[in-house]
């Protein structure tokens, strides 16, 4: 929810110096750096940010646990992203450990070691609360929130849907359908096959029908907003972009047609060709074909036939509620 207008009251050391913060969004298959500057009224101006994709959840759906590569190139980035933070003069570092921490059976004690390396607190937060902070993300990014927004989010290990409604979750679900796994069961490294394709996107839509609440399947909103990587990278794709622009992907809105245009580029390429596409960044060749299926039978399923394209999501909706605690 927009926290700007909300009164500032702070002793005089707050006020000398503008407080920086920063976040950490540790998901399944990439880790997100955010540093902000806070300035009176709640609003942030960015000092630094970035993102990595280390594959956190990687042979996760098959052994039901972390692997020591995984852990350790992921706690590698988090530990430079906190160093970074550090630098740049971030008081507080908030890191939020997501789907592939939460469901692994050595999900807590991977979180643990790496708060006792770094000396900064990892949350592991429910499927709920993923999804109530990204939705907060987006709607502090929005141009227009007027009127209901139903918001995805396509991760690595899971699919967080939002329905809010004045600035409220109405109703939200977290849904264990990644694009990790997804990959890892449907591997396309030349071009795709059709019926392949076809029986994955069959899947993902069965899915869907049966797990997506009513209200989130014919919501009658406003927007319908898609963020993470899967999504901004389809926007930047559409706008051929050769470098990545947040400015003009933010606030894209992705036509079905154009999204099934995009399929079947991509489908047309092998693994190498698509991965050096622009803007395409290291590490989501694989990953793009099972993203573009969850964005269209998530158009199917809520009969919808254009997405905006949100730049903003988990990592701004952590920072606004870091402002709001540190407040």
């Amino acid at each position: 929810m927009p926290v700007a207008g909300w009164a500032f009251v702070s002793p005089p050391w707050r006020a000398m110096t503008p407080p920086r913060l920063a976040s950490i969004d540790l998901g399944t298959n990439t880790v997100r750096l955010l540093v902000v500057e806070v300035g009176a009224t709640g609003q942030w101006r960015v000092i630094d940010q970035d993102q990595r994709i280390t594959r956190l959840g990687e042979g996760l759906a098959a052994r039901g646990r972390l692997g020591e590569t995984p852990m350790a190139r992921t706690g590698a980035v988090v530990a430079e992203y906190i160093d970074r933070a550090l630098r740049a003069g971030a008081s507080e570092t908030h890191i939020i450990a997501t789907s592939a921490v939460r469901e692994a059976a050595n999900g807590r004690e991977f979180a643990a070691a790496l708060q006792r390396t770094t000396g900064r607190p990892v949350q592991v937060v429910s499927g709920q609360d993923e999804a109530r902070l990204t939705i907060r993300g987006i709607l502090k990014g929005l141009r227009s929130s007027a009127g209901p927004v139903l918001a995805f989010d396509i991760g690595g290990g899971s699919t967080e849907f939002v329905l809010a409604r004045d600035g409220q979750v109405a109703a939200a679900v977290s849904l264990k359908l990644g694009v990790v796994p997804l990959a890892e069961r449907y591997p396309f490294p030349n071009r795709v096959d059709r019926e392949r394709y076809r029986e994955m996107e069959d899947e993902i839509g069965r899915r869907l029908l049966a797990e997506l609440p009513p209200p989130l399947r014919a919501p009658g909103v406003s927007h319908v907003v898609g963020t993470a990587g899967t999504v901004t990278t389809l926007g930047a794709l559409d706008l051929g972009l050769t470098e990545y622009d947040a400015e003009r992907v933010h606030g894209h809105r992705l036509s079905r047609g154009a999204v099934e245009r995009l399929r079947d580029q991509l489908g047309s390429l092998s693994l190498a060709e698509r991965a050096a596409l622009p803007c395409l960044e290291p590490g989501r060749a694989d990953l793009i074909i099972p993203g573009v299926a969850i964005v269209l039978a998530t158009l199917e399923a809520t009969g919808v036939s254009a997405v905006v394209v949100s730049d903003w999501g988990l990592r701004e909706g952590i920072m606004a509620e870091a402002i709001e605690a540190w407040r």
